[in-house]
């Protein structure tokens, strides 16, 4: 994700396929949490598991990886924004000011009167 949004081009199909990937994976980590937690629970653990120095060591494994990705998340998110503006500065140079086009709705050039002479481009 991070590789596409930082190109200068983005390209939307991969992006997309790469969204769907990381959408399907957060939803199979959440069903695996709430399974984590109902286990918690049977068998009265808590984390981040001092007692059981495998599972903390593990707990803190998560928790290292859990920051990291969040802050790569962080990051894309900046990005993300970064080329709305640059789409949204864009349109904001292609839409015609005060009624005034180089083209009209049908892509053919229109006249424009510049000092009381009409010019045709």
């Amino acid at each position: 994700e991070q590789a596409l949004l930082g190109a200068g081009h983005i390209n939307c199909v991969a992006l997309q396929k790469v969204t769907d990937t990381k959408s399907a994976t957060l939803a199979t980590v959440q069903y695996l949490d709430k399974n984590r937690q109902e286990i918690e629970n049977r068998l009265q653990l808590h984390s981040p598991y001092e007692s059981d120095a495998e599972l903390f060591e593990r707990w803190q494994a998560i928790q290292a990886l859990t920051a990291h990705l969040h802050d790569m998340n962080k990051h894309n998110g900046m990005l993300l924004n970064q080329h709305i503006s640059y789409t949204n500065d864009a349109i904001a140079i292609l839409k015609p000011r005060h009624g005034q086009s180089l083209y009209g709705p049908d892509g053919q050039s229109s006249g424009l009167v510049v000092g009381g002479r009409k010019i045709n481009l």
